[in-house]
């Protein structure tokens, strides 16, 4: 872990983060190049569906922050079949996103992340998470694959990847 992740704590993502989802799934979208405002991200159904965090329904999430500032979050999304996300599997897998803040990059942030919500899955007593993850980001598809995703057979227009838990 670099001195910089050592500096960051983290934390149950909460209901009503509204802002702090906006602007992870934003980043996302974006992640490459501009391509969406918020107001687009919010007007899309097949985007606004990663910015609605309802424990209410299951979902779960961890926001890493330095002095009470979050600069990244991963959270799990137990999506119904009838709103399905690009990472989608069934109803049962929540789909997972992580972002972490451009000048917090490359610290390991994203990786403790992604360790606290797997581990969380897992003490909940799920057994899959999936996520979608754009071919052209190499580096990110390469931090999943090394913490046990695989990619999904029929899933390759989307990039979709799965975790399974390695036991109880």
């Amino acid at each position: 872990m670099g001195a910089a992740a050592s500096t960051v704590t983290y934390r149950p993502l909460r209901a009503g983060e509204d802002e702090l989802m906006l602007a992870a799934a934003l980043g996302n979208f974006n992640w490459k190049t501009p391509l969406f405002t918020a107001e687009q991200v919010l007007e899309r159904p097949d985007l606004s569906r990663y910015t609605r965090f309802d424990p209410e329904r299951g979902d779960f999430g961890v926001v890493a922050q330095r002095r009470e500032e979050p600069v990244g979050v991963a959270w799990a999304l137990h999506l119904p079949a009838e709103s399905p996300g690009y990472g989608w599997i069934d109803a049962a897998t929540p789909e997972f996103c992580v972002w972490v803040d451009d000048p917090w990059r490359g610290r390991g942030i994203g990786r403790l992340l992604i360790r606290q919500l797997l581990a969380s899955a897992r003490a909940r007593g799920i057994g899959h998470v999936s996520l979608s993850v754009d071919g052209r980001n190499v580096r990110a598809k390469m931090l999943y694959m090394d913490l046990g995703f695989v990619p999904v057979p029929g899933g390759e227009t989307y990039g979709v990847l799965l975790w399974t838990s390695p036991g109880p």
